[in-house]
């Protein structure tokens, strides 16, 4: 299993009129920490295009447990519960505040796709050869 987190801080304009974080920036939250997993391979999304490959968000899911308010401190977690073995990537996610009480849940799905056409492929080998230790 494959486990990162990644720091971000709840800013203002991210909070509705009560102060709490509007439910649609967890996507954002989550791709912050979904890159900063990647880069923590070595890699980034420019690197992964520039070997013809493109990562799109094909489903993502989201439960709401707890609200982030306003300049809390989160820790968004990444977790690859498995090697991908095909076209697709799962990442499941979770938000904590500083007092590690979880707020939030997900999970966001990608596919492998080559970048001129368009089409499924496998995940890109220099990725596995960065992920496979983490299974075995």
């Amino acid at each position: 299993m494959f486990v990162t987190e990644s720091k971000v801080r709840v800013r203002y304009a991210e909070t509705d009129q009560m102060g709490v974080v509007y439910h649609g920036h967890y996507f954002q939250y989550f791709e912050v920490a979904r890159a900063e997993a990647i880069r923590e391979l070595g890699f980034t999304y420019a690197d992964m295009e520039k070997m013809g490959t493109i990562m799109p968000v094909i489903e993502v899911q989201c439960r709401y447990l707890r609200p982030a308010l306003y300049d809390d401190l989160l820790t968004v977690r990444v977790i690859l519960k498995e090697l991908p073995a095909h076209h697709k990537i799962e990442f499941h996610q979770e938000v904590y505040n500083e007092k590690g009480e979880l707020l939030v849940t997900g999970k966001v799905i990608l596919y492998f796709m080559e970048a001129k056409t368009m089409k499924r492929s496998s995940m890109p080998e220099k990725l596995q050869e960065k992920l496979q230790p983490f299974f075995y």
